[in-house]
């Protein structure tokens, strides 16, 4: 029996947390038994929750620090926890602000293997994050494939797994088919517009989406606005869109097979897409939905960030095609004129980026082995070389 204590605070994680556990499952013969923190998705492959995951997810330096206290106590019991189980290995998933601080303590009352899912993006900023985990992480999965070598640099294995966009069913024909006669948009051409899921990035980048589809309004009176709200600013997304010109359609979240089925036929029917940075790229590229990237932050935000980034595109779809392809618009660039622009020229000639798109969905696993397998089949493989486990 391989016995594995697996941490996860927010819901990314729960999903990569629970693939995991499935591909486990799948390689021991369900010789295994886990222990940890998770979500309605780990628990339901069989983990009791030490408590719940929402405690632990908390984001940004005023939320850390307002809760700091409980939080603290939180990892100490959680550290002492793995201890206490003494499992064959520790799989922390994400939130390193957490995970990484219970894996300094386990290592140093233990020599549990430890393994932490999703590697820092030291590619980009503040690359001796690597050396730090190193003191306390033996072994890391990455999601992306160009992040093993930034890893093994600072002496953690590192194997790269894919990315769980990969498995992201699409929208089909039919589907796409009926989300355009239900909102009657026929064969209109259609702009997708997606401003975020934070409240701090939404505040700054709806202004500045409400003038570029003024813009794309009075150049394409036909346009059609569909704008995919996330539940955490959706009551802000839909008062501000209120106000914009051309009738646009609001895709409200949920967790029902109706709303991800409105969802993905609203990414299936988009002949654009206007996106804020981070990982949406990667879905509107395995949607094969041509995007341009618009990201803006506060003053201070950019001299840090501006000063601390170690690569010239923020895009994922850039980074993993090795391509610059796609428009981005960061910081002092996020200015309506030169979105609204790129995304005319887009909508005239949208093939330039299906190739990329198609390359980043390859090289992140599209077509092989699921991650959640292949992230079970590394963490075993690293059982067995460092001696502590025979692969079943």
């Amino acid at each position: 029996m391989i016995r594995v204590f697996v941490i996860a605070g927010e819901l990314s994680g729960d999903r990569l947390g629970a693939n995991f556990m499935e591909g486990m499952h799948t390689l021991t013969g369900g010789d295994v038994a886990f222990d940890g923190i998770g979500g309605p998705r780990m628990e339901a492959q069989g983990l009791r929750s030490l408590f719940p995951m929402s405690e632990i997810n908390v984001m940004g330096v005023a939320e850390i620090l307002s809760q700091y206290r409980a939080l603290k106590r939180r990892i100490h019991e959680t550290a002492q926890a793995v201890i206490d189980a003494q499992p064959d290995v520790l799989v922390t998933v994400d939130l390193p602000e957490f995970s990484l601080r219970v894996a300094q303590l386990v290592k140093a009352r233990s020599n549990i293997r430890c393994v932490h899912y999703v590697a820092p993006t030291v590619w980009a900023w503040r690359p001796g994050r690597a050396q730090k985990m190193a003191r306390h992480i033996d072994q890391v999965l990455a999601l992306l494939p160009f992040e093993p070598p930034y890893m093994e640099a600072a002496g953690m294995r590192c194997d790269f797994v894919g990315h769980p966009v990969v498995m992201d069913p699409q929208a089909s024909p039919g589907e796409v088919r009926d989300f355009r006669d239900v909102h009657g948009i026929g064969e209109a051409p259609v702009l997708l517009m997606l401003p975020g899921s934070r409240r701090s990035e939404v505040g700054r980048l709806l202004p500045v989406f409400a003038r570029v589809a003024e813009r794309m309004q009075a150049a394409r009176p036909d346009l059609r606005l569909v704008v995919p709200a996330a539940a955490s600013v959706e009551e802000e997304v839909s008062r501000a869109v209120a106000e914009w010109p051309g009738r646009p359609i609001v895709v409200h979240p949920g967790g029902s097979e109706a709303a991800v089925t409105e969802k993905r036929a609203a990414f299936g029917a988009a002949d654009v897409a206007l996106a804020a940075s981070g990982t949406v790229s990667l879905e509107l590229a395995a949607a094969n939905t041509p995007m341009v990237i618009a990201y803006d932050m506060s003053w201070l935000s950019r001299q840090i960030i501006g000063r601390m980034l170690r690569t010239d595109t923020v895009t994922l779809v850039n980074l993993v095609s090795d391509t610059r392809i796609v428009p981005e618009f960061i910081g002092p660039a996020c200015r309506p004129e030169p979105i609204a622009a790129a995304l005319d020229r887009l909508l005239e000639a949208p093939e330039g980026q299906r190739d990329a798109m198609a390359l980043t969905m390859q090289r992140l696993g599209r077509g092989g082995e699921a991650p959640g397998i292949r992230a079970a089949r590394a963490v075993l493989d690293g059982l067995r070389q460092a001696g502590l486990k025979p692969t079943p």
